[in-house]
């Protein structure tokens, strides 16, 4: 796993033995079967999934076992399978939001995914706990990806 964490910016990078359209299709469609949702989501142990719907204007949301939604972003960009990108505020109100865009990209005999997280002056005076929060978050949900890329 590789990374760049500059000013602004938290920048990782993981690459799968999967093809592209796998590799894409597993970060969204099959979210659910690798996201930790239990210590990555609003509710945590009460959360129940993960849902990203699969188009411009969709949501990026977690569901709990007692059916409430907790928004964590819209999604912006759908062009499968090679990149997607949604606002990011889990938990929190819009205007705090991050964007983050993720890249599939073929990548010798699989696809490196490369995720970029910006916006983060929109946390004001929580900027530099929240990147650092983040920057090791970011490294172990995508440590989940590859796992699960790997069966």
């Amino acid at each position: 796993m590789s990374q760049q964490t500059s000013e602004a910016v938290i920048k990782k990078s993981v690459v799968v033995r999967r093809p592209v359209e796998e590799a894409f299709e597993l970060f969204t469609t099959d979210i659910a079967t690798w996201w930790p949702v239990k210590t990555h989501s609003v509710a945590e142990e009460n959360a129940e999934t993960v849902i990203l719907e699969p188009q411009e204007g969709g949501r990026f949301y977690e569901r709990t076992r007692d059916g409430d939604e907790h928004l964590w972003g819209t999604v912006t960009v759908w062009e499968p399978p090679s990149k997607l990108a949604c606002t990011w505020h889990p938990g929190r109100d819009e205007e705090t939001g991050q964007e983050i865009e993720v890249v599939f990209e073929a990548h010798d005999d699989g696809t490196r995914i490369v995720l970029t997280h910006t916006g983060w002056e929109k946390r004001g005076s929580e900027m530099a706990e929240a990147m650092a929060n983040y920057d090791q978050g970011w490294d172990r949900v995508l440590g989940f990806y590859t796992e699960a890329a790997k069966s």
